[in-house]
């Protein structure tokens, strides 16, 4: 039965001014009778190449997510977008959402990340599926499912991610014991990203890494920097043809590439020993996703190992600021954390006999995964490339364009979520039963949702509630965190978090 938050919450980031909703609304007002062109869609005023210098100076788009906040509130729910050569088109309603599914086809589209792109095609390296487009990536997609998507697959790697949990929890109640105030106040975010690498390793390659008990190894510090110059770099040359961005921002790509290089080399290494053992012997019991798929042996090595590579990539930072995002959250607002507190430890018993419970016992934990993601999404986007003509708030979208849901914008708009700077996990159960269900798209939609959206809410959600059981989270802070984007939305700083043992 989900438990009720009582209504006094602290705000959650930037709001939007109340003429908003009158101006975007759920809706847009009553279409006129003829469709109008593309041409007549608002355009973002600007220059586009002037936009694309701004990049190359090292300035960046870490504001991007409000910059599309602000040119929504002056030009209405859509409009299109230029930078450098790529034009796009900007949604933010749900309506909008709707019909993007209702066109997605097949084969659903998506720009492919240039950047990334390159780096294979220098190596020679095949692409995973997060770079495919067509029937390659149906083909490859529809072979990964049944072991990292699919609620079966859930219950498999579950236990794992578990234990990686109960030992997080462990090991921090260790340190919270030691102190003489039963408290123990830190910057988690280092704890947080060992968790995530410790669990997702131990879930896709069946390994445990050591991380929670000791300073961690050197490779996981080089794999956690190569992750964020990977990610940091990607902004600064995705929106730059490759050609000119080369000639410009050689430094850039240098850095690019060695990052990835980094990441090869650290998932090559386990898939390698997975390779090795299963030669040798078949595992007694499931031990992870990488060695399913080899096992199967419907996929080549090479496909095999580059979508691992992929999960590995975006197994860590995507998990990570969530979770810090939400423990945030919980610690200035008491309230709701003493009643996803209460859920915890009613459901532990059943969870702690088979954990593949948690997945069902805890209803308003997994509403307030979904509150964070709708205030602090991950990718402050969804995109298609639409294969058909359609019409989206009356203007014809032809074939080929280039469109993007902004989430970021979506989730913080009043008129789709009340009071949106409240940060309110129960609205997401009283929509459950009420026919007007709010859009949870922060893993995209469709056949091209992401391919570690299970593995990802199963770490978050098994964390949150071994520590809720354990720890009280307090901190001083109650001003919003300024975020920032770099590919990923992310804390520009993270306040100090207190937490106290419960008896």
């Amino acid at each position: 039965m989900a438990l009720r938050t009582k209504a006094g919450v602290w705000m959650a980031g930037p709001h939007l001014a109340l003429h908003w909703a009158r101006t975007l609304g759920t809706r847009a007002a009553a279409a006129p009778k003829a469709v109008l062109p593309f041409e007549a869609i608002p355009r973002c005023p600007g220059n586009k190449w002037l936009r694309l210098l701004h990049i190359w100076k090292g300035q960046g788009y870490e504001d991007l997510h409000l910059q599309m906040q602000q040119i929504f509130q002056e030009l209405g729910p859509i409009f299109r977008y230029e930078v450098g050569g790529k034009h796009t088109v900007l949604l933010m309603l749900p309506e909008d959402v709707e019909r993007l599914k209702q066109a997605d086809g097949y084969l659903p589209h998506r720009t492919v990340m240039d950047p990334w792109l390159a780096h294979r095609q220098h190596y020679g390296h095949k692409c995973g599926v997060f770079l495919l487009n067509g029937p390659e990536w149906r083909s490859d997609r529809l072979r990964l499912n049944p072991d990292v998507l699919s609620l079966q697959a859930v219950q498999k790697f579950l236990p794992l991610v578990d234990s990686v949990a109960r030992d997080f929890s462990k090991a921090l109640l260790s340190k919270v014991l030691q102190n003489a105030r039963g408290s123990l106040t830190l910057d988690i975010q280092s704890s947080i990203f060992y968790y995530t690498i410790e669990a997702s390793n131990l879930a896709l390659f069946g390994e445990r890494l050591g991380l929670l008990d000791h300073s961690p190894s050197p490779a996981s510090l080089n794999f956690i920097h190569a992750l964020d110059t990977m990610l940091k770099t990607t902004v600064q040359l995705m929106f730059m043809p490759r050609s000119l961005s080369r000639w410009m921002s050689p430094k850039v790509w240098k850095e690019h590439f060695e990052a990835w290089d980094y990441i090869f080399q650290y998932a090559n290494n386990s898939i390698q020993k997975i390779y090795q053992e299963l030669a040798l012997g078949r595992p007694r019991h499931y031990s992870g996703i990488v060695a399913e798929l080899l096992l199967h042996a419907d996929m080549t090595l090479d496909s095999i190992r580059a979508s691992s590579i992929d999960l590995t990539a975006g197994s860590v930072d995507t998990t990570a600021y969530p979770l810090l995002m939400t423990l945030f959250e919980l610690a200035r607002n008491p309230e709701v954390q003493q009643a996803l507190r209460q859920e915890s430890l009613l459901a532990e018993a059943k969870i702690s006999e088979n954990p593949q419970r948690a997945t069902t016992e805890l209803p308003l934990l997994r509403a307030a995964l979904k509150e964070t993601l709708r205030l602090y999404p991950v990718g402050i986007f969804v995109e298609r490339q639409v294969s058909s003509d359609l019409v989206l708030q009356n203007y014809h979208i032809p074939a080929g364009t280039l469109v993007q849901v902004q989430l970021y914008c979506l989730g913080r708009n009043p008129a789709v979520f009340a009071r949106p700077e409240r940060y309110h996990p129960q609205r997401w159960l009283d929509n459950k039963g009420s026919g007007t269900r709010a859009p949870h798209l922060a893993f995209g939609f469709g056949p091209r949702q992401c391919l570690g959206r299970r593995l990802a809410e199963t770490e978050m959600l098994l964390l949150l509630h071994h520590v809720l059981k354990n720890f009280q989270v307090e901190t001083l802070t109650q001003e919003d965190i300024k975020m920032i984007y770099r590919f990923i939305l992310m804390p520009s700083t993270l306040p100090l978090l207190t937490l106290r043992a419960i008896s």
